[in-house]
């Protein structure tokens, strides 16, 4: 939006002295004596701000009828309307449609000045507020290399050539916003707006509000996230989240393109492609009535599921090293390198949480870690966080997972019977119960591996004496 300031009023003589004013306080200006002149500066470019007279001469439209299209194609835009025969129904008029004040003829200069500052500032502010919610940030890159990643990126690069809606599903944290980034940078809507809305962040009493925008007599037009996306993207993250009474209306909207503000009669149209994430089957979702089902087959035009980490293991290195370049960047923290042992435990641990989570665990090495060390297995957590759905699975210490099977089996066994017999205070017997083992093949195998148990108060503990490795014991 350019910074200047459209004066629309049919007497030669006031045109000439707003803009004069306004020329000494800095701004730029436009004139138009008709209503076919303001269109075409309108749409030439829409103006920071617009004085507009009620009354206009030799026009085919009125003040209200222009503010009224301004309202609705630039709701941006603040409007102050100006007259020389005011009353209050005018100036009631003036207000229900949108205007930002309303001022009689003849007018007080400082007044005049005042109230135009105001509103520039309130639409510099409407203006910085739009560009935070859009979450305007540059796409993150799309690293990796693994099978799972290849198929991935084929199915997003075929999308970016259409307008087809598209829902990706995937588990929390493995990347479906960054899938969505990915097919707006690189589709012909890459200029346009990728706006951002997570249905469980927002109060359902307040849902149609943020996506509608509202209108008011108090605060004019406020747009809502449908408008602000007009021409891009809007990206419904967790869309199963979506209020029953939301679906029904964004489904029309899918349908007509246009829609209602809260408290507005005019339709207002909108040009955007929608793309949808969710964790959730919706299948189930449908068939237990928390999901319209026209509203999944308007949106699930092309599905595409995000692979989880644990699919993509290959990846993990990279998508390591990246995250610790980053926020060197980014965060001024130091540049460390990942030592072999550590990328072997990478990629031997559990991920429930993705992506995300392997993001956070490289940023809190580089907060806690030694800054001038290279990352060291031992810094990193041993299993991820496991979930119920894990448990049946092995996780190797980065170490176990760099040695040949002999060694590393010696010293599994090593580690396992040490952490047991410690675990039940040194009591052999219940050791030996626990593992399935006989209490004398038992302490055959603690011999046969260097393991030693010692009285100490509160029981007894195991540590590792002179080493012993043999094939024998058990």
């Amino acid at each position: 939006m350019s910074g200047d300031i459209l004066i629309v009023d049919d007497e030669r003589d006031i045109r000439e002295l707003i803009s004069d004013i306004l020329q000494d306080e800095g701004h730029a200006t436009r004139l138009a004596s008709n209503s076919a002149e303001c269109l075409a500066r309108i749409a030439e470019s829409p103006p920071a701000l617009m004085i507009l007279d009620i009354w206009l001469k030799d026009s085919d439209m009125d003040g209200i009828d222009i503010l009224k299209l301004a309202r609705r194609d630039h709701p941006g835009v603040p409007v102050i309307i100006i007259s020389g025969h005011g009353n209050i129904e005018i100036a009631v008029a003036a207000m229900k449609q949108g205007a930002y004040d309303y001022i009689e003829k003849p007018f007080n200069i400082d007044q005049l000045t005042v109230v135009i500052n105001r509103a520039m500032e309130t639409s510099r502010l409407r203006r910085e507020n739009v560009q935070l919610r859009r979450r305007d940030a540059e796409p993150a890159e799309l690293i990796g290399g693994s099978a799972a990643f290849r198929a991935l990126k084929s199915q997003l690069d075929k999308v970016t050539k259409s307008n087809g809606r598209v829902m990706l599903t995937g588990p929390a944290g493995a990347g479906k916003e960054l899938a969505a980034r990915y097919i707006h940078a690189s589709s012909g809507r890459r200029d346009r707006p990728f706006v951002s809305i997570a249905a469980a962040s927002v109060d359902p009493e307040r849902m149609e509000e943020t996506l509608f925008g509202r209108e008011s007599p108090e605060r004019g037009i406020e747009q809502g996230l449908l408008e602000q996306a007009d021409g891009g993207v809007l990206y419904f993250d967790e869309v199963a989240d979506m209020p029953a009474g939301t679906q029904s209306k964004i489904l029309r909207v899918l349908v007509d393109q246009s829609f209602q503000r809260v408290g507005g009669t005019d339709k207002v149209r909108v040009d955007i492609r929608v793309i949808s994430s969710t964790t959730r089957d919706l299948n189930v979702e449908i068939a237990e009535g928390r999901f319209r089902q026209e509203l999944y087959h308007r949106l699930a035009v092309v599905p595409i599921e995000v692979p989880s980490l644990d699919e993509r293991r290959e990846d993990i290195p990279e998508l390591a090293r990246f995250f610790l370049r980053l926020f060197n960047r980014t965060q001024g923290l130091p540049l460390r390198n990942l030592g072999d042992e550590a990328v072997a435990q990478l990629q031997t641990m559990l991920w429930p949480g993705n992506v995300r989570q392997l993001k956070n665990m490289m940023e809190r090495v580089l907060i806690l870690g030694d800054s001038r060390a290279e990352i060291a297995a031992a810094e990193l957590p041993g299993t991820g966080g496991a979930t119920p759905e894990d448990e049946g699975r092995v996780v190797l210490a980065g170490s176990l997972a760099t040695l040949p099977l002999r060694e590393a089996r010696e010293l599994f066994e090593k580690e396992y019977l040490l952490t047991q017999i410690n675990r039940f205070g040194g009591n052999i017997s219940r050791t030996a119960n626990f593992v399935g083992m006989e209490r004398s093949a038992l302490h055959r195998k603690l011999k046969s591996l260097g393991v030693v148990t010692t009285s100490r108060p509160g029981g007894r503990v195991a540590s590792l004496g002179a080493p012993a490795f043999t094939e024998s014991g058990g």
